[in-house]
Order: C-alpha cells, then sequence, then structure tokens
C-alpha cells in the first residue's frame, strides 16, 4: 500500500492507497511546515497518524509526505527516520508543497504551475523536476496574486482612507478593527499574519462590481503574472492554477491571463486527488 501526505499550514490529508489508485483510508491530521514547528510536534502528528494505520492492519511499503518548509537534507532525512521506524521496510519521499502542485497540475509532462491562496508561488516543471522558480517572497517582500497580498492591499488603503466610504463603512460595522487591532493583528499575532490579511478576502470580494475594488483585485492578479509567470516559458507552455483561491476567483483570474497572453491548462482547489493519479497510473 501506498501512503500520500498532502499538508498545508493548518491541516494535512493522508490517504491509503493501492498500486491500482484504489483508496484504501483517508486520515486528516495538524498540518506541518517543517522549516518553522520543531521537529518533535511534527513527529507527534506523523506518529499519531502511522499509528491508526497500524492499528486498521495496513501494510504500508511507501510513502510519499509534501509539506511546505522542506528546504535541507537533514530534514528530509529526519522526516524519513520517523517513518521508518513506523513502518518497517518502507520507502520514503519527502517533498515540498510546490512539486506537490507542479505533479499535481503537470503529472508528466512540462508546464508551468501557479499557487494562489493564501499566499503565492510559482515554478516550471519538466514532467520530472523543477527547473525554474522565482521565489514569491512572502506576504511582506512578495506574494503577489494572493488572498494575503490582497488583504494587505486593501488594508493599506483603508488606513490612509483611500477606500470608498460605504466600503469602509460595512467593513468597520462588521468587524470592529480600529488601527490599533489591525496594527496587532498584522505585527504581533501569535498566529499567522498572512492568514488574517487572506482571511479578509471574501469581504473584499463581495464588492467586487465596484470599480476600486476591482482594480485591486485585477491589478493584484496582474502584478503576479508579470512580476512572476512571465519569467517562464509561457509562450512554450500552459499554466496550471492550484489553490483555493485561485480556483474560487478563477474566471477574473481567466480573463486578466487571457489579456496578458497567458495560456491556462487547469484549476486545482486541492491536489491530493490528483497526486494519487501521479503516484499510482
Amino acid at each position: 500500500m501506498k501512503l500520500i501526505i498532502e499538508s498545508g499550514a493548518t491541516k494535512s490529508d493522508w490517504r491509503v492507497v493501492s498500486n491500482q489508485g484504489e483508496q484504501v483510508a483517508c486520515f486528516a491530521a495538524s498540518g506541518t511546515n517543517v522549516s518553522t514547528m520543531p521537529m518533535g510536534s511534527v513527529e507527534a502528528i506523523i506518529t499519531d497518524i502511522c499509528k491508526q494505520i497500524i492499528g486498521q492492519g495496513i501494510v504500508i511499503d511507501s510513502v510519499y509526505l509534501y509539506t511546505a518548509g522542506v528546504v535541507t537534507e537533514s530534514v528530509r532525512a529526519s522526516i524519513t527516520q520517523i517513518f521508518q521506524t513506523m513502518f518497517s521496510a518502507v520507502s520514503v519521499e519527502v517533498e515540498d508543497d510546490l512539486t506537490a502542485a507542479a505533479r499535481a497540475a503537470c503529472g508528466h509532462h512540462p508546464g508551468i504551475v501557479a499557487i494562489l491562496g493564501t499566499g503565492s508561488n510559482s515554478c516550471q516543471f519538466d514532467g520530472e523536476k523543477i527547473v525554474k522558480r522565482i521565489y514569491s517572497g512572502g506576504f511582506v517582500l512578495g506574494d503577489e496574486g494572493s488572498a494575503a497580498t490582497l488583504g494587505k492591499l486593501f488594508i493599506a488603503d483603508l488606513l490612509k482612507g483611500l477606500v470608498p466610504k460605504y466600503i469602509a463603512d460595512d467593513f468597520a460595522s462588521r468587524y470592529q478593527y480600529d488601527y490599533a487591532a489591525i496594527v496587532e493583528n498584522v505585527y504581533h499575532s501569535t498566529t499567522s499574519p498572512s492568514a488574517f490579511l487572506g482571511g479578509l478576502a471574501p469581504f473584499i470580494l463581495e464588492y467586487y462590481n465596484d470599480a476600486y475594488i476591482r482594480t485591486l483585485v485585477d491589478d493584484n492578479f496582474r502584478a503576479f503574472i508579470r512580476r512572476s509567470l512571465k519569467q517562464y516559458d509561457v509562450d512554450r507552455y500552459p499554466v496550471g492554477v492550484v489553490g483555493g483561491f485561485g480556483n474560487a476567483l478563477k474566471s477574473i483570474f481567466s480573463e486578466i491571463a487571457t489579456q496578458e497572453g497567458i495560456t491556462l491548462s487547469r484549476f486545482i482547489s486541492s491536489p491530493i486527488e490528483e497526486l494519487i493519479k501521479y503516484h499510482t497510473i
């Protein structure tokens, strides 16, 4: 049996599948980011689910883990050791979330991948490996096209009185964030500033028919295309879009991509189903 895991920052999706791709079991767990979480916390999450799998009498012979923060070989070695301690004679492959997106969107074929979620990312894939990557920079230095950056742009304008009054008044009545609360959530949050900013996207998008909001949303996507996607071979390969934010706004993003001369291949909200196909077909 194969164990395929796709982990975001807040939750992870675990699937046990046969070599033919038949799903045998699924589990949900907390998310992992192995560059920011203590390895002890990562090990506790992995161990808990592995014990549940063993308890069901399932024999695992290969593990494929995709998680944020895989940047060093020592991290890969540490995670591999955890799985090999739980499952004897198991092969383990540990990759980052960008590789998950590339394999989900492109399969075994070359292409370009855009991640549009709370954050954003991108790469060019040759069918086997990532061959070019423009770093996103996170929501402070980049993340153009993401929900967090849209929230940041809106809040920055709100603080300077640039948001249309009727929208600003509605925001104030519904969220009741004064200046101090906004600063606290962005600069002193004990959870995730990007999650706070990205969480404002649904409110912002309610007003997409307003010219100011439409420009804010469209320019956020256009900046991502011009600053990131156009550095790849977009004249040769289509772009697959992965992530809930991009999937929710696919009509808007598709229109802007067409205006910018970008060909899109598909939209994928969550990579796990396509990863199962990648590893079994």
